[in-house]
């Protein structure tokens, strides 16, 4: 195609952009926020509640962050499971799914019922994975997710068994199709060996995924423990992040299964949404390299300041890793991950990387609150410190982000249901057309 012809028409395109000040004219909620930037209310749930702020006397006022699944705050949740030194992913699973937490005999029901699905079907990653490895394993993964469509009799039936035991499914062979779908860029893309391990059973998602992308297998009890936090507190974020209410959004239509939760894995891909930890990482690393003393507060912060004036890193002007749409004084789900990342930076010996981490946490909010001149709250949020833990623990970055849809397919698999159950209608938003009117003019006369 004509890159002249391309140009031409960007161009066309670039000039029709909307004149910003018809939005406030029209009082259109952008990005479906209010214009103090609270969410508008756009649905119910009785699965996940994200709690960031309060609203004293009409005024939105900060708040010490909470997270709760069902009705449980995500740290009373992580610390139970902290507290029985086991595995909780799998137990949190159930809970978004059902709506209580089960008990022993049901648990281990389920764990076995999850390890009867994690094998692909025959021919599935030969044909489905290897044959067009892709750069990209979010892309890898919607694809997978969406020819599962074919290997399934029943995949139009949307009756609540049915789409239950199709999510259990999905819930199980994300994890092996994200680690060969990694295997296959690294082997056709990277030029690395191929290593394809079969899935086991009795021993969970965390420690499927690090033995599915290891060639030796190997982990320690730390490691796992460690990413198995990491698919706790990613698992469940509400209806109103961006992924989960694609979900929504496509199951109202009354949709299969498969095409609901690849259009949520396709949200994912976004860098605003799932590949943020990539970026706060990338800027980290980058600050490393750049500031010499790590321990210089004064440093640290006129390197912040650089990267907050367009100066530094990738000149775009963010301190990834801080601020979030509805968390102000605290990310509970950073708060939770940071303690388990201390322990496993004593473990790899990366306590001084850790450190930093930590000074620039303090120092982050300053520095914004001083160059913005605003006194608006942020916090580092669960982006700052996963990345970090990923790459402690020798993960690649390419599975970052599918490591998040590995944990949050629970969530949206339980809101899918719940749309499917409660929701009855299909969602469909309006938008004012702001275009004038014009009449045909024929082909001849243009």
């Amino acid at each position: 195609m004509s890159t002249g012809f391309i140009e031409r028409m960007k161009n066309k395109i670039l000039s029709t952009k909307i004149d910003p000040s018809l939005y406030p004219k029209y009082n259109v909620k952008r990005g479906l926020r209010n214009s103090d930037e609270s969410g508008v209310l756009v649905g119910l749930t009785e699965i996940g509640d994200v709690h960031g702020y309060i609203f004293d006397e009409g005024e939105m006022q900060p708040d010490e962050g909470r997270l709760l699944y069902r009705g449980v705050n995500i740290t009373e949740l992580v610390k139970g499971i902290i507290a029985d030194n086991r595995h909780g992913f799998e137990e949190t699973t159930y809970f978004l799914l059902f709506g209580e937490l089960p008990s022993k005999s049901e648990l281990d029901e389920f764990n076995t019922l999850l390890d009867s699905h994690r094998t692909l079907p025959r021919g599935f990653a030969e044909d489905m994975i290897m044959r067009a490895p892709s750069h990209d394993i979010m892309n890898k993964l919607a694809r997978s997710v969406l020819v599962s469509y074919s290997y399934d009799k029943n995949a139009d039936d949307i009756g609540i068994d049915n789409v239950l035991r199709q999510c259990i499914e999905l819930i199980a062979k994300l994890p092996t199709m994200a680690a060969y779908g990694y295997q296959a860029k690294a082997h056709y893309h990277d030029g690395e060996s191929l290593h394809i391990h079969s899935p086991k059973t009795g021993i969970g998602t965390a420690e499927n995924l690090l033995h599915l992308i290891r060639s030796d297998s190997k982990y320690t009890k730390l490691e796992a423990q460690v990413l198995d936090l990491a698919l706790v507190l990613h698992a469940e974020h509400g209806g109103g992040n961006n992924s989960t209410f694609t979900n929504h959004v496509v199951t109202s239509t009354n949709t299969d299964t498969y095409a609901a939760i690849a259009a949520a894995l396709c949200s994912m891909k976004g860098p605003r949404h799932g590949g943020a930890n990539k970026k706060a990482l990338n800027m980290m690393e980058n600050i490393m390299e750049n500031v010499k003393d790590w321990q210089d507060e004064d440093e640290i912060g006129n390197y912040l300041r650089k990267i907050l004036n367009k100066e530094a890193f990738d000149k775009a002007g963010f301190i990834y890793g801080y601020g979030h749409a509805v968390y102000t004084l605290s990310d509970p789900r950073a708060v939770l991950l940071k303690e388990k990342a201390s322990d496993l930076a004593i473990e790899k010996g990366l306590e001084d990387e850790f450190n930093l981490f930590t000074k620039v946490e303090k120092l982050a909010p300053q520095v914004i609150s001083q160059e913005k001149h605003s006194e608006k709250r942020v916090s580092a949020n669960v982006d700052f410190y996963s990345g970090f833990v990923y790459k402690m623990l020798n993960i690649p970055i390419a599975l970052y982000t599918p490591i998040f849809a590995i944990s949050r397919v629970a969530g949206w698999s339980a809101h899918r249901i719940e749309e499917l159950i409660s929701g009855g209608r299909i969602i469909r938003p309006a938008y004012k057309n702001v275009a004038p009117r014009k009449k045909y003019i024929p082909l001849a006369d243009r």
